[in-house]
């Protein structure tokens, strides 16, 4: 049998979601200290597919691999495409632990309550069973540990993690692990898995660490292919959008993720406000999820960047500011359209795939003095990238709806690094690094980035395929 350490990578290539990749240690009976081992099986984040007409037939497939010989799931962070099928795994019979930060873990079961709601519906609209219940969902967390960053944390005899700050969103890391190497092998070998890379520095939270000493990694490549607007002209941007907007008395409308990017907007808009850049106006934030986040966020102060720890100590508050109002029921989110005057409202899901955003914009897409505002990645199929791409007419709950809004985009607050920003992460490796694999980006986008790791770093970096199994010397 083989004596090398394996990586499969199960999904999450070729595609921007449903991150799940298999690390295998070298399978054969070897020595580790005065220890004989025979290898670990290790799985990092467990995704949802989304966005693709074939989603829910993938997300619905068997998973690849045994799932009783996985010893530990490890978790980057809580975002559907990162955690979405773990009730799925676990229902279908995986009882291990599974580990992230604390943090992920509080979002985590925002994310799955919530997203147990979205697949009933998807089941019933397409006449399936739903992916998973409640009860599936309440049966992860027994099994769910926490590490702080930066600690070292014994897997099993051959196997070490270590969580560095990744600065995508509260609580994602970067994946350090170590697996020992067998006796007269020449030492461990270090993978890095990165989970998603915030676009640092970012408004609110840490600066991503830098790769350091290891051997492999596997990156993100969303914006692989594309850079974002600098900080100053995301900024001067978003304060035009919205005094243009209040100007003509319409509707701002900006479709949010719930964790990071509605937190990030309402810092933005609470230094505007107190700054007196633009008018007062009511913000509503119309997600009962987005509400919970920014609860937990402004409980976890300890994981901003300095300069926002600084504005607290001052007695400035990020996430609070006049004619602000956060709606929870149904019929509060309904009425937001009976208030006429000139408004601002963030609403999920960020790519207009789903949520309350969608009422909203079928409500003011059609209304010439209205904006909807654009403000991350936006995927293939989506009615978001419907809109970037400038359609005109677009299908909501089954009925066309005329574009007549205002459509703005502002890539610059995606909390994903752009490709000149991942192609300089790169670049804080060690001399070590022998190898890229470059996944969770449109096929495009990854070959893109692969190509500038190999041409400007001088390292390899490929676009893995899936299901293929990686053996690395």
């Amino acid at each position: 049998m083989s004596s090398n350490n394996k990586l499969t990578f199960c999904t999450g290539v070729g595609t921007v979601t449903g991150a799940n990749f298999l690390l295998d240690t070298a399978v054969d009976s070897r020595v580790v200290g005065d220890k004989s081992v025979t290898g670990t099986r290790l799985l990092i984040d467990c995704g949802l597919v989304q966005g693709e007409k074939v989603a829910l037939d993938e997300n619905s497939e068997p998973f690849a691999y045994d799932l009783s010989s996985v010893a530990a799931l490890i978790i980057t962070h809580a975002h559907l495409d990162h955690v979405g099928r773990i009730p799925k795994l676990v229902k279908d019979g995986y009882h291990g632990p599974i580990y992230s930060t604390p943090e992920t873990r509080s979002l985590a079961e925002l994310v799955l309550n919530d997203a147990v709601t979205i697949l009933r519906m998807e089941a019933e609209r397409d006449g399936r069973v739903p992916l998973y219940t409640p009860e599936d969902v309440a049966k992860v967390f027994p099994l769910w540990k926490t590490i702080p960053y930066h600690e070292n944390f014994k897997i099993s005899d051959d196997v070490s993690i270590f969580l560095k700050d990744a600065g995508h969103i509260l609580g994602s890391a970067m994946v350090e692990v170590t697996v020992a190497g067998a006796q007269g092998s020449g030492g461990a070998q270090k993978f890095l898995f990165t989970g998603d890379l915030g676009n640092s520095p970012a408004p609110l939270l840490r600066d991503t660490e830098p790769v350091g000493d290891v051997d492999y990694m596997v990156m993100e490549s969303v914006y692989g292919d594309r850079n974002h607007e600098s900080r100053a002209e995301r900024s001067d941007k978003f304060e035009r959008i919205i005094k243009q907007t209040i100007s003509r008395g319409g509707t701002l409308v900006i479709p949010t993720f719930a964790i990071d990017r509605t937190q990030v907007i309402l810092y933005e808009l609470n230094n505007l406000v107190e700054n007196k850049k633009i008018p007062s106006v009511i913000v509503y934030v119309d997600s009962p999820m987005a509400t919970e986040a920014t609860r937990i966020y402004a409980e976890s102060q300890d994981l901003f960047n300095d300069y926002v720890k600084t504005q607290i100590a001052h007695g400035d508050k990020p996430f609070s500011f006049p004619h602000l109002q956060f709606t929870s029921s149904q019929m509060q989110s309904s009425n937001i359209e009976s208030n006429k005057d000139a408004k601002i409202i963030l609403a999920g899901s960020g790519m207009s795939m789903g949520g309350r955003v969608i009422g909203h914009e079928e409500f003011y897409l059609p209304d010439e003095k209205s904006t909807i505002l654009l403000v991350g990645y936006q995927m293939s199929g989506s009615l978001g990238r419907h809109l970037v791409d400038g359609e005109k007419t677009v299908q909501i709950h089954g009925r066309p709806v005329h574009v007549k809004a205002t459509i703005e985009t502002i890539f610059g607050f995606s909390a994903h690094k752009d490709s000149d920003h991942l192609v300089e992460f790169v670049s804080t490796a060690t001399p070590r690094l022998k190898e890229v694999f470059v996944v969770m980006g449109e096929p495009k986008a990854s070959m893109h980035l692969a190509q500038r790791i190999n041409d400007e770093i001088g390292k390899k970096a490929i676009v893995p395929e899936r299901l293929k199994v990686y053996e690395l010397e």
